[in-house]
């Protein structure tokens, strides 16, 4: 069994990456015969390998990332010689000589063409349509991408695609001392609302900075919401509005502290495949308020991303409501009940023995 892990050569893995190393490790908590023999894959790099510390072997193929992924997107270098299964974490797919597996984790690209750049957006359908030619399996994570992606792919393969869901218990336990210094340094109290994900249009920060902005003098303070998270792509930002504040991305040990210290997480995409920071926060017992992404799975605040006054409902009941509050907390921790990651591996494992009945 190969899997292509090449999301993790990228600067910023995002979801995907998470969802990468969560079931790398996940496979490797598992003993054999649960594990099937797994090699990993990606492009070159000089120097120490950062993927040898993930557990499992490690082919490296001869060109660096950006070079390889182009030769695979022009069919020009294949992979799976010698294995049974290939299984590619991300559409950044390969041409395979054996059955070829893809995990697909939104369709957004096709659905929200306005929230990606031009480039992007062309790769992403050039990528699906490759990938709905090459691949015999497909892996999403949730129930709604798997009708998405039904209603786009030949009739044929339409009934191979198969919900895995992801983990939740990927994050290292909490810095605390980290994220003290951390809200010491930006000048954010002990009480504040949390904000997390890449800054970029999908995101709809604009809509949930009007929201805060609208209830800030509502709540029992005026908590601040930080906000963590990459710059993503788009218009220069405007400075944020009062009580906003940008922490950057941080290392995963502050970001389960903030998760277990905010009083809510505020995550409200127009569109996502799963939605990780929720069910991340819901692991660390935060009050989590939700557009209807899939990981959510009623156990949050549910509002409407397009409406300012939705979300402003939703920040001010989760943050200062205590009935409200501890009720979010409660549906959250029964949601990520056997979220792991791996259970997870178990679930790809079965899907890869399933694709190798086709060769």
């Amino acid at each position: 069994m190969l899997l292509v892990v090449e999301q993790l050569r990228r600067s910023v893995p995002g979801g995907i990456g998470t969802y990468a190393t969560g079931l790398v490790r996940g496979l490797a908590d598992l003993e054999p015969p649960a594990r099937p023999p797994v090699r990993l894959c990606a492009s070159r790099v000089r120097g120490t390998d950062p993927l040898v510390s993930l557990g499992l072997p490690l082919e490296t193929l001869a060109l660096p990332s950006r070079a390889l992924v182009k030769a695979w997107d022009l069919g020009a270098v294949a992979v799976g010689r010698g294995y049974e299964v290939v299984h590619s974490v991300s559409i950044a797919a390969p041409p395979s000589a054996v059955p070829l597996v893809v995990t697909v984790h939104d369709l957004a690209a096709l659905r929200l063409p306005d929230a990606f750049p031009g480039r992007g957006r062309r790769w992403h359908a050039a990528a699906l349509a490759r990938v709905a030619r090459r691949a015999s399996w497909f892996a999403v994570p949730s129930a709604e991408v798997a009708q998405e992606l039904r209603d786009v792919l030949p009739p044929s393969k339409a009934e191979r695609v198969v919900v895995i869901e992801e983990g939740a218990d990927h994050l290292p336990p909490p810095d605390h001392p980290a994220a003290v210094a951390l809200l010491r340094r930006l000048g954010v109290g002990s009480e504040f609302l949390l904000a997390v994900g890449t800054l970029e249009p999908r995101k709809n920060l604009g809509r949930l900075f009007a929201a805060y902005g609208a209830v800030r003098t509502r709540l029992a303070e005026p908590w601040p919401l930080l906000v963590v998270g990459p710059k993503g792509w788009g218009e220069r930002a405007a400075p944020p509005p009062d009580g906003v504040v940008l922490a950057g991305r941080l290392p995963d040990g502050v970001l389960a502290a903030l998760y277990e210290r905010c009083r809510c997480l505020a995550y409200v995409p127009l569109l996502e495949g799963y939605g990780l920071p929720v069910v991340e926060a819901m692991r660390a017992g935060a009050p989590v308020v939700a557009s209807p992404v899939p990981s959510a799975s009623g156990a949050a605040f549910t509002v409407d991303p397009r409406d300012v006054e939705s979300i402003a409902e939703g920040l001010l009941a989760a943050s200062t409501d205590e009935a409200v509050r501890s009720g979010l907390v409660a549906a959250g921790s029964a949601r990520v009940v056997g979220l792991t990651w791996r259970s997870t591996a178990l679930a790809h494992v079965d899907l890869w023995r399933r694709a190798a009945g086709d060769s």
